[in-house]
C-alpha cells in the first residue's frame, strides 16, 4: 500500500476498528507477511484458541501476545562465555507458532547482540507468513550514517528475511526532539526509512518510547509528517496512573494515540517481572480474586482489554511462562470495570513497598567494573517482597532478616560483580529507560550490605 493510500485508509478505518477493538481471528495465511482472513470485528480464537487483533493500516492479524525475544534462555559455551541456548530457544519458538503466537519483537542489540541471530535461526524453520518479525534501530553509543546503515542491513541477515514487518526507532524520548533528531534526521536515516518502506522491505515504520509527556507530544506532532504505522509503550497496572521516573503515565499515551488511530504494541506489562513476583499480601489478595488465575494474568489482561492495543510483548525464558500467558490470551477475556478498580487499588498499594524501578531490561549492561547491575536490583526487591529488609538491629526481625539477605545475595550476584565494585562513573545513567539513578541505588545497598555485614561481628 502505497503512503498515500495508507493515510486515506487511517482516516476511514481506524477509528472505527480500535474502539470495537479490531479483533479477529487468524487460520489461514496470505500476502507477504500478511494474514488474509476476513476481517471480524468480534474476540474469537484462532488455532489454539489464541486472541487476534486487526492492525487498521494494513489488515495484519496480529496475535495479542507477543514474543520479546531479550530473554532467551542462555547457556556456556566450551569457554564458559554466556550464549543463547539455541536448542531451548527453538522449541519455544516452536510452541508459541503451534499455539498461535506470530509477533516476535527482538533488537541488534538484546542479549549482547546475539538475539537477532538466534531469533532468525528459530523463525527460518517455519513459513515466513506464518509470523510478523518486528526488529529496531538501536543506533544508542553511535549514530552516524554509516553504523545505522550498517545496523540496518545486519538485521536482514541476522534475522535471514528480506522484508521487516515491523521496524521501529529504539527508545526514543529520554533526550527529547534534540537526541532523536541526532539519532535519526539530521544523519538522514528517517529518510531512507520512509523510502525502504515505500519500497516493501518495512511494512510498518513506528518507535518504542520512554519519556514525558512533552517528548511524546512532540512526536505525535511530527504523525502527519512521518504517518506512524504503530507505536510500542510501556503500559500496565501501575504505570497506568503511577508511572515512576521522567516515564509519562501510560493512560495518557494510550489515549493520545487512540486520538490518531495509531495502534500499540505493549513493552514491560510485567514491569520486567515485578507484577509477577509482588509482595505476599498482594499476591493473596490477587488469587483470593481468581484463585484459578496467575498472579502475573492479571497484568497481562489488563494490558489486553485497552481496545487500541495490537500486541502486548512478553519475554517468556520458560515453557511455564510461554505456556500460562497462552492460556491467558486464548481467548482473552477483559476486565470488568469492577476487576479495572480493583487493581487501581493494587497499584496503590504497590506503590508502598520501596523496591527499586528495575525491569532488568538490561540497557545498563555491560559495566566496565563487571557489575552485574540487574542482578543487585532485583535481589533487593525480591528481599523487600518477601520482608527481609530490616531498617536495623532494633528490628523484631533483623536477625533472620540480616543473614537471609547475606545468604541470598551471594548466592544471587557472584563476589566480583558486586556493588562493592561501582566507582560511581555513571555510565549506566544515561542507558536506563526507567531513569533510575542506578549508581546512586547501588551504592545505597553497598551501604546496607556493609551495615549488615558490621553488626553480625
Amino acid at each position: 500500500m502505497k503512503d498515500m493510500d495508507r493515510r486515506e485508509f487511517l482516516k476511514t478505518a481506524s477509528s472505527a476498528a480500535m474502539v470495537m477493538g479490531g479483533l479477529g481471528a487468524a487460520a489461514g495465511c496470505g500476502r507477504k507477511g500478511g494474514m488474509t482472513d476476513k476481517d471480524s470485528s468480534e474476540d474469537t480464537a484462532g488455532q489454539g484458541g489464541m486472541t487476534y487483533r486487526t492492525n487498521p493500516g494494513n489488515g495484519d492479524k496480529v496475535s495479542i501476545l507477543g514474543y520479546g525475544c531479550m530473554r532467551w534462555p542462555m547457556t556456556k559455551d566450551e569457554n564458559g562465555n554466556d550464549i543463547i541456548d539455541q536448542e531451548t530457544t527453538n522449541r519455544l519458538v516452536d510452541y508459541a507458532i503451534e499455539h498461535g503466537v506470530n509477533y516476535f519483537d527482538t533488537s541488534p542489540v538484546y542479549l549482547q547482540g546475539q538475539s537477532e541471530t538466534a531469533t532468525g535461526i528459530a523463525l527460518k524453520r517455519h513459513p515466513r507468513e506464518k509470523y510478523f518479525i518486528a526488529t529496531k534501530l538501536s543506533n544508542f553509543s553511535n549514530h552516524t550514517r554509516e553504523n545505522s546503515m550498517l545496523m540496518y542491513r545486519k538485521s536482514f541477515e541476522n534475522l535471514q528475511t528480506d522484508y521487516i514487518d515491523y521496524y521501529l526507532l529504539h527508545s526514543i524520548g529520554g533526550g527529547g526532539i534534540e537526541a532523536f533528531n541526532a539519532r535519526y534526521v539530521d544523519n538522514g536515516m528517517l529518510d531512507f526509512l520512509i523510502e525502504e518502506r515505500k519500497a516493501g522491505r518495512i511494512r510498518n515504520l513506528g518507535f518504542s518510547f520512554h519519556g514525558n509527556r512533552e517528548s511524546f507530544d512532540a512526536f505525535m506532532e511530527l504523525h502527519e509528517k512521518y504517518h506512524w504505522d504503530f507505536v510500542q509503550i510501556q503500559l500496565n497496572y501501575v504505570d497506568w496512573t503511577h508511572a515512576s521516573g521522567r516515564n509519562a503515565d501510560a493512560k495518557y499515551l494510550q489515549e493520545e494515540l487512540d486520538k490518531r488511530g495509531i495502534p500499540s504494541v505493549i513493552m514491560e506489562p510485567l514491569l520486567g517481572g515485578r507484577l509477577s513476583k509482588v509482595p505476599q499480601y498482594v499476591a493473596d489478595r490477587l488469587k483470593e480474586r481468581n484463585p484459578q488465575g496467575s498472579v502475573a494474568s492479571w497484568a497481562f489482561r489488563f494490558a489486553g482489554t485497552q481496545p487500541g492495543v495490537l500486541n502486548v510483548l512478553s519475554g517468556m525464558t520458560y515453557m511455564e511462562h510461554l505456556q500460562d500467558n497462552i492460556g491467558t490470551y486464548s481467548p482473552l477475556k477483559p476486565l470488568t470495570e469492577e476487576e479495572l478498580a480493583f487493581l487501581e487499588e493494587i497499584a496503590e498499594l504497590m506503590q508502598s513497598y520501596p523496591t527499586i524501578p528495575c525491569n532488568d531490561c538490561k540497557y545498563c549492561m555491560p559495566c566496565p567494573y563487571g557489575i552485574d547491575i540487574p542482578a543487585i536490583l532485583l535481589h533487593y526487591n525480591k528481599c523487600v517482597n518477601e520482608g527481609e529488609i530490616a531498617s536495623g538491629p532494633e528490628a523484631e526481625n533483623y536477625s533472620k532478616a540480616r543473614r537471609a539477605y547475606l545468604v541470598s545475595y551471594d548466592r544471587a550476584v557472584p563476589k566480583l560483580r558486586q556493588a562493592a565494585r561501582c566507582t560511581n562513573c555513571g555510565q549506566c545513567i544515561g542507558h536506563c529507560p526507567q531513569s533510575i539513578n542506578i549508581p546512586r541505588e547501588i551504592l545505597r545497598i553497598d551501604r546496607y550490605i556493609e551495615k549488615l555485614r558490621r553488626n553480625g561481628k
